[in-house]
C-alpha cells in the first residue's frame, strides 16, 4: 500500500557510490556525474504512498476542509477565541514555529505586472486563510457549514463518518446543477471506498460481508446517482458504513473514533492538503504570516486523521523540503526549517519506529530527503559556490542526519561513524567528479594549441595542474570549513583524492611517451608543484590530528618525479644510442672507404655519425632537467659505446699479422744445391700475382685503408675541438683512445698489406733468391716509391709520417727476414757483403728522398738494427761460429767444456749478440766449414 523502503531516487545514489568507490578511471567518473546531474532534475516522488483511487488533489483539498470545519464547529468558546483576528494578528508579530524553525519573515516581493484583483486577499480570520489556501469557494463554504451545522451540535467530528453525514444532509438543490451535486457525490462515495475499503486502518474481516454490500452500494451509484431522500437506501448504507468505520482492533479497545480517514496513506494525503495550505499562493517560496494560527487550526484534524505531533513533525519535514527542491531551491530558509525540524524528528525516531505504520512513512520520508540529497552532494563541486554555501551545510547536515536514523534501524548498521563515512564518499565523488569536469575542460580548450600564433603553451596536463590545484584551494577554502564538521580530515581527503585522479592521468601520459621533449618535463614540474601544494594542504588541516596527518599523506602515493624523470632520461638515452648503433651498423655495411667521398679523403659516414653525436648532446642538453650532470655520464657511456662500435668496425678485417710470412725452418747452405734454385726462384720472382693487380677497388686496398686512417684521424680530431656537442667530445675519452689505437693498428695493417703482400712478390719472395747479385733491390724499390706517393697523396699529412715510417719499420723488417729467415733458397758469401750493404743503403735512401721525406734522425733509429746486423755478414766463418758458442753459453748459462751447444730458440728480436740472429747468419753463409758445423752441431738438413 505504501510506496518502497528506498524511493527511486535513493537506489539511484547508492548506485552511484558504489560506482564511484569501485571505479578509478576518468572516463567512468565522467558517466557517474552525468548520471547524477540528470537524476537531481528529477521530481522527488511523495513518499506517503499512492492512492488506489483516484481522488484529485482538489477533492482532497475539499475533504481536508470539511473536516477542518468540523473540528471548528465542535470548538469550545476558549478554543474559538484564539482564533480570532485580534489574537491572529498578535501570534503574527512573533511567529513561535518560524522562530523555532529558523524562518525569517517573508520579504516583500514584486508582483511584476499582475493586477492588484489578481493577488489573493488578506483574510480576515485564521478558518478564512485555511478556506483561502484550501481554494474552497464560498459556495461550497456554506454547503459545508450548512451541513455539518445540523449534525455537529449533537455529535463530535472524531466520531462521525464526514461523507456519509454529508451526502445525508445535502441534496441536489443544495447545488447550482446536478452535474455538480453527481460529482460531489462521486466524491464522498471515493472517500468511503478509500478510506473503509481500500486503505482502512484497521484490516478488513474477510468474514465480514460489509465490505462486499458497501463495495456493491458504490459501483452502483457510478451508473446510477444514489438517491439519497430514500430514508430506507439511506438508513442501509449508514449501516454498512457504520460497521466498517467503528471495527475495534484484535485487542478490543474502543476509542469512540470513527476510522473512516485515519488509515494510510489516506490520513496523509488529506494531511498533506492541508500543509500545503501553509505556503503562501502569491510567494510558493514563502510560508503565510498566520503560519502559527492556521497550523493550530490544522492539528483539530489530527483525531480524525488519526495523526499525532511526531506525524505532523514527519510530514511537515517533507512539505518543508518538497518545497525546497521544487522551487529551485530559491529560499534556503525552507532547507534550514527542514534541517531544524528533522531534529525533532530523530527525537521522535524510536517511538515512531514501534509502529510499522509509522516505521514505514519515517523510512520512505528519510528515504527520499537523503537521496534527493546525496545526489547532489556527491556533485556538490557543480551545485553549489559561495553564495549558497550554507544550503549546502543544511543540506549535509539533513542527509547525514537522515542515513545515521535509518543506520540506527539497521542490526548491523553503526550510527556513531555514519556522518564520516557519508561525508568521506561526498568528497571522494565530488572532487573525481569536479577532476573529470576539470578535465574535460582542458581537452576542449586544447585545438588552442595547435594555433601557430600561440607560442609556449603549457600541454595539456601542466595545464590540468593547475586546475587541480585551483580546485584544491577552492575546496579548502571554500567546502572543507563546511564539511568538517563532520569529517575532521575533510580538506586531507580532498587533496589525496585530486592527488589520486591526477596521478593516474599522469601515469598513462608519461607510459604513453616514447620521445622526450620539453614539454614532458614541464608536465613533470608541474607535477612536482601540485603534488607540493596537495601535501602542503593536507598537513595543514592535520595539524590538530593525533597522526598529523600522516595518514592522509600515505594514502597519496607519490608521484616521484625525479624517479620518473630519471627513468624518461635514461629511456631516452637508450633509444637515442640504440638508433645511433643501428644507423652505424646500416651504413658501415654500405661504406666503401673511397677516399674520393669527400675532399678531405675521410669516409662520409664519419661525418654523418659525429653529427648524430652532436644532435644527441645537444638534445640532451636543452633538455629541462636539474639532473644533467647525474645523467651526461650515461648518455657519453652510450655514445661512447657506438663511436667506438664504429671505429672497431672500420679498422676490422684489416689485420696486421695477416700478411707476415712464416719463417721457414732452419737449413744449412750447400752450392751444389744453388743454381737449380736461381733459376726456379727468377721464374717465381718475376711472376706477381694476380691478387696484388686485382684489389684496386678493394675495400682492403691501399686507398681504402688511408681512408680509413683519415677517417678516424678526423673523428679524434673533432673529439679534441671544444666546440664539438659544446665540449661534450672530452667525455668520449675511450673512443678518442679508441681512434689512437686504430690508427696505430691501420698504419700496421697499411705498411704489412703493402711490403708482404702487394710488393711481397719483388721483396719477400724475390731478393736474393739464387745469386745475389742478379735479384737485387732496385725493383722492389721502384714499386714501393709509387706506393710511398699513392699513400702521400691520399693519407692526411697529420698522420702521412706515420703510415710511412710504419712502412719503413716493416721494410726494414722484411729485409732482416731475407737475410736471416729467407730459407733455403737465399746463400750468401762474404763478397755479398757490400752487395747487401749497398742495397739496404738504397732502400733508407728512399725513405729519405734526399731531405724530402723522413726525418734522417728517425731512419736512423728505425735502421739501427739492421745497421748493427749487417757486420755479420763479412765475419769470417770461423769467427763467427767462435761468437755463436759465446753468446749461446753465455745466454744459456752453459759450460765451455760441453761437447754440445743448444738449439737457441727464434725469439724474433734480431741483434748482433742474440744467439738465434748469428746462428740463421750461419745457415744462410754460403761455405762449407758453416755447413759442416751446423751438421755436426744440430744435423740441419740441406733443404726440405
Amino acid at each position: 500500500m505504501l510506496c518502497a523502503l528506498r524511493n527511486i531516487t535513493s537506489r539511484k545514489v547508492k548506485r552511484h557510490y558504489h560506482h564511484c568507490k569501485t571505479t578509478t578511471t576518468t572516463e567512468a567518473a565522467v558517466k557517474v556525474v552525468r548520471a547524477m546531474r540528470n537524476d537531481s532534475t528529477e521530481t522527488l516522488s511523495c513518499p506517503f504512498g499512492e492512492l488506489a483511487t483516484n481522488l484529485s488533489d482538489s477533492e482532497l483539498r475539499e475533504t481536508a476542509y470539511e473536516i477542518v470545519v468540523g473540528a471548528c464547529l465542535n470548538m469550545s468558546e476558549s478554543e474559538k477565541a484564539a482564533a480570532t483576528p485580534h489574537t491572529s494578528l498578535t501570534s503574527r508579530a512573533a511567529s513561535t514555529v518560524k522562530k523555532a524553525l529558523g524562518l525569517r519573515s517573508r520579504r516583500k516581493k514584486s508582483s511584476g505586472n499582475k493586477h492588484k484583483s489578481e493577488r489573493v486577499k488578506k483574510a480576515r480570520s485564521t478558518e478564512e486563510t485555511l478556506r483561502v489556501q484550501l481554494r474552497v469557494s464560498e459556495q461550497m463554504d456554506s454547503r459545508v457549514r450548512k451541513a455539518l451545522s445540523k449534525v455537529a451540535a449533537n455529535q463530535r467530528i472524531e466520531s462521525m463518518v464526514l461523507p456519509l453525514e454529508m451526502l445525508q444532509q445535502l441534496q441536489p438543490s443544495d447545488f447550482p446543477n446536478q452535474e455538480e451535486y453527481e460529482a460531489w457525490q462521486r466524491r464522498n462515495l471515493k472517500l468511503l471506498d478509500a478510506g473503509l475499503l481500500l486503505h482502512p486502518l484497521i484490516p478488513l474481516n474477510n468474514e465480514d460481508t460489509a465490505p462486499q454490500r458497501l463495495r456493491e452500494v458504490i459501483d452502483g451509484a457510478s451508473e446510477n446517482p444514489l438517491d439519497t431522500a430514500e430514508n430506507e437506501s439511506m438508513q442501509a448504507l449508514r449501516n454498512i458504513v457504520t460497521s466498517l468505520a467503528c471495527r475495534t482492533r484484535d485487542d478490543g479497545s474502543t476509542s469512540g473514533t470513527s476510522h473512516w480517514a485515519d488509515g494510510f496513506p489516506l490520513n496523509l494525503k488529506i494531511y498533506q492538503m492541508l500543509l500545503e495550505a501553509c505556503f503562501d499562493l502569491n510567494d510558493e517560496t514563502s510560508v503565510i504570516e498566520e503560519l502559527d494560527e492556521v497550523l493550530e487550526l490544522i492539528k483539530k484534524t489530527w483525531l480524525v486523521l488519526g495523526l499525532n505531533q511526531m506525524l505532523h513533525n514527519l510530514c511537515f519535514l517533507w512539505m518543508l523540503f518538497n518545497r525546497y527542491t521544487s522551487t529551485d531551491h530559491a529560499e534556503s530558509d525552507l532547507l534550514n526549517a527542514g534541517d531544524n525540524l528533522l531534529t525533532k524528528v530523530e527525537n521522535d525516531a524510536k517511538a515512531l519506529k514501534e509502529d510499522a505504520n509509522l516505521a514505514k512513512v519515517l523510512s520512505s520520508t528519510l528515504s527520499a530527503i537523503s537521496g534527493w540529497a546525496e545526489t547532489r552532494l556527491a556533485d556538490y563541486h557543480s551545485c553549489f559556490r559561495s553564495d549558497n554555501t550554507e544550503s549546502m551545510a543544511c543540506l549535509v547536515s539533513m542527509a547525514v542526519r537522515s542515513a545515521k536514523i535509518m543506520a540506527e534501524d539497521d542490526v548491523e548498521g553503526n550510527g556513531n561513524d555514519v556522518g564520516y563515512d557519508r561525508v568521506d564518499g561526498y568528497i571522494k565523488s565530488s572532487l573525481r567528479g569536479a577532476f573529470a569536469q576539470a578535465m574535460e575542460k582542458e581537452k576542449c580548450s586544447n585545438s588552442s594549441r595547435e594555433d601557430p600564433h600561440i607560442h609556449n603553451e603549457l600541454p595539456f596536463m601542466a595545464r590540468l595542474a593547475e586546475a587541480v590545484s585551483t580546485l584544491a584551494s577552492t575546496e579548502k577554502e571554500l567546502f572543507s570549513p563546511i564539511l568538517k564538521r563532520w569529517h575532521p580530515l575533510a580538506a586531507g581527503v580532498a587533496v589525496a583524492t585530486l592527488h589520486s585522479c591526477y596521478g593516474n592521468e599522469l601515469k598513462q601520459y608519461v607510459s604513453g611517451m616514447d620521445e622526450l621533449s620539453p614539454d614532458i618535463f614541464r608536465v613533470l614540474n608541474s607535477a612536482n608543484k601540485l603534488e607540493k601544494d596537495l601535501v602542503k594542504i593536507a598537513l595543514e588541516n592535520s595539524v590538530d590530528r593525533e597522526d598529523d596527518g600522516k595518514s592522509i599523506i600515505r594514502e597519496m602515493l607519490s608521484y616521484e618525479v625525479e624517479s620518473v624523470t630519471s627513468g624518461l632520461v635514461k629511456s631516452w638515452i637508450t633509444t637515442r644510442t640504440d638508433r645511433l648503433k643501428e644507423w652505424v651498423d646500416r651504413n658501415l655495411q654500405q661504406e666503401a672507404w673511397d677516399p674520393k667521398a669527400t675532399r678531405e679523403r675521410f669516409a662520409l659516414s664519419a661525418v654523418e655519425v659525429l653529427r648524430i653525436v652532436d644532435e644527441a648532446f645537444e638534445a640532451f642538453l636543452m633538455l629541462p632537467i636539474s639532473t644533467h650532470a647525474a645523467s651526461l655520464s650515461d648518455l657519453a657511456t652510450g655514445i661512447d659505446g657506438c663511436l667506438q662500435h664504429y671505429i672497431s668496425t672500420a679498422k676490422s678485417g684489416c689485420g696486421t699479422t695477416t700478411y707476415t710470412p712464416t719463417m721457414p725452418p732452419l737449413t744449412r747452405c750447400s752450392q751444389r744445391s744453388k743454381l737449380p734454385s736461381v733459376f726456379k726462384r727468377k721464374d717465381k720472382a718475376h711472376k706477381k700475382p694476380q691478387a696484388a693487380n686485382a684489389n684496386a677497388n678493394d675495400s682492403f686496398g691501399t686507398p681504402q685503408l688511408c681512408c680509413r686512417i683519415n677517417t678516424l684521424h678526423y673523428i679524434q680530431t673533432q673529439l679534441q675541438h671544444d666546440d664539438f656537442s659544446n665540449g661534450m667530445g672530452k667525455e668520449l675519452k675511450l673512443s678518442a683512445a679508441a681512434c689512437e689505437e686504430g690508427i696505430k693498428q691501420l698504419c700496421e695493417a697499411t705498411a704489412n698489406k703493402v711490403i708482404f703482400h702487394d710488393l711481397g712478390h719483388l721483396f719477400w719472395d724475390g731478393l736474393y733468391v739464387g745469386e745475389v747479385s742478379s735479384s737485387r733491390i732496385e725493383p722492389f724499390l721502384q714499386e714501393l716509391d709509387h706506393h710511398l706517393e699513392v699513400i702521400s697523396l691520399t693519407v692526411h699529412d697529420k698522420v702521412r709520417t706515420r703510415v710511412i715510417t710504419q712502412v719503413m719499420k716493416v721494410s726494414f723488417d722484411c729485409f732482416l727476414l731475407v737475410l736471416l729467415a729467407g730459407g733455403h733458397a737465399r746463400a750468401f758469401t762474404l763478397q755479398d757483403y757490400e752487395t747487401i750493404e749497398e742495397d739496404f743503403r738504397l732502400l733508407t735512401d728512399l725513405f729519405w728522398s734526399n731531405g724530402d721525406g723522413l726525418p734522417a734522425e728517425l731512419i736512423e733509429e728505425f735502421s739501427t738494427t739492421v745497421n748493427e746486423i749487417l757486420p755479420l755478414f763479412q765475419t769470417d766463418t770461423d769467427s763467427l761460429i767462435e761468437k755463436f758458442r759465446d753468446v749461446t753459453l753465455e745466454s744459456c748459462s752453459c759450460s765451455s767444456t760441453k761437447s754440445k751447444l743448444p738449439l737457441p730458440p727464434t725469439t724474433g728480436h734480431w741483434g748482433p749478440t742474440e744467439p738465434n740472429t748469428v746462428l740463421r747468419v750461419l745457415c744462410c753463409r754460403n761455405d762449407e766449414i758453416a755447413a759442416k758445423f751446423l751438421k755436426k752441431t744440430y744435423q740441419l738438413p740441406k733443404k726440405l
